[in-house]
């Protein structure tokens, strides 16, 4: 049996600018941090003695006999390229999936983490997060980016740039007390509205309204939010308006980003004391994220008292195994002929 844990993200500034499409051409960066919400797959070889070859526990049930049987899409390619058969998979989500924390490439992530530790190899976080990349954008071709896939390979809080069809990670250096205070001042919060990711993507970047511009100001503030972060002499309430700064240029990239009600609780929110925020994600729901002063944080609670509230906390980790127990393996065709 193996069970892999790999943490949801947050994406602070650059969201859009991962597109291969844009970076490709303009280059491209992210400032985003993994925490501690996770994804669990749990994976083993299924005994031989049930009327179906694999069994998948997901948002349903599903038993097949057959590779091709499978409806998840993801499931079905990871398993292929991996040469994985008869199997029971149970996926598990701290949060709900299409709400803006790159759930659908955590599960990628995790379960190729899995599936290798279940043929007994190890791969590093790149290629963890090249592999997955693949999988939902090249066989797939779902719509997005690359940051999410990243970023729950290599946790941490990183600057992640995007060049000439590569990517690399940098994690941001800052002191234990100013990264603990950054952690403080954000508040997360769930608006109940669940989209996906690759349709609002789709949306976004399907007009022939050019978006060059908005995403290369969206880029810039990659720099100056890094500065922010490395620079103790200056507070960190000017990353709080940065937030606001790039929500409103990421407002103006799609009509499917945002909505009446979402705005409405985004003006709310800084008429409550928030510096800034952004839906996280591609946008269309999901959740909220402010940065807020603590004076502040009780009126602001109070304020969006009718959504709910996550605690969390900043996490390093990335995608691991959390449970190692290799078992013997036999096809079931093998153990019939014997």
């Amino acid at each position: 049996m193996i069970i892999t844990k790999t943490p949801f993200r947050m994406s602070f500034f650059g969201g859009g600018t991962d597109m291969p499409s844009f970076f490709n051409e303009h280059g491209g960066a992210v400032i985003s941090t993994t925490f501690d919400k996770y994804c669990y797959v749990n994976v083993r070889h299924m005994p031989p003695f049930h009327p179906y070859i694999s069994e998948l526990v997901h948002n349903r049930f599903e038993r097949v006999n057959d590779l091709e049987e499978i409806e998840h899409p993801l499931i079905r390619e990871c398993m292929r390229l991996h040469d994985i058969h008869e199997i029971r998979l149970t996926y598990e989500g701290d949060l709900p999936a299409r709400t803006g924390l790159g759930t659908s490439s955590t599960f990628a992530v995790g379960m190729l983490n899995a599936f290798c530790a279940l043929k007994g190899k190890m791969m590093s976080k790149r290629q963890l997060a090249q592999e997955a990349i693949h999988v939902e954008r090249d066989i797939l071709q779902e719509h997005g980016g690359w940051q999410d896939q990243v970023a729950a390979a290599y946790g941490g809080l990183n600057r992640i740039d995007f060049k000439d069809g590569d990517f690399s990670v940098h994690p941001i250096v800052i002191s234990p007390e100013r990264k603990k205070e950054l952690d403080e001042n954000l508040l997360l919060f769930y608006t109940g509205i669940q989209r996906f990711s690759s349709e609002i993507q789709a949306d976004t970047f399907a007009k022939p309204v050019d978006k060059t511009q908005q995403l290369k100001d969206m880029l810039a503030l990659v720099d100056e939010a890094e500065g922010v972060l490395c620079d103790k002499n200056t507070s960190l309430n000017e990353f709080g308006k940065l937030l606001d700064t790039t929500w409103k240029l990421k407002r103006g990239t799609g009509a499917k980003v945002s909505n009446g009600s979402i705005d409405e609780l985004y003006s709310n929110a800084i008429e409550a004391g928030a510096l800034g925020g952004k839906l996280l994600g591609a946008g269309g729901g999901g959740f909220l994220l402010f940065y807020c002063e603590k004076e502040k944080q009780e009126n602001l609670k109070k304020t969006m008292e009718k959504l709910m509230i996550v605690p969390f906390n900043f996490e390093n980790g990335g995608t691991h195994v959390l449970y190692y127990a290799p078992q013997s393996y036999s096809p079931r065709k093998e153990i019939i002929l014997k």
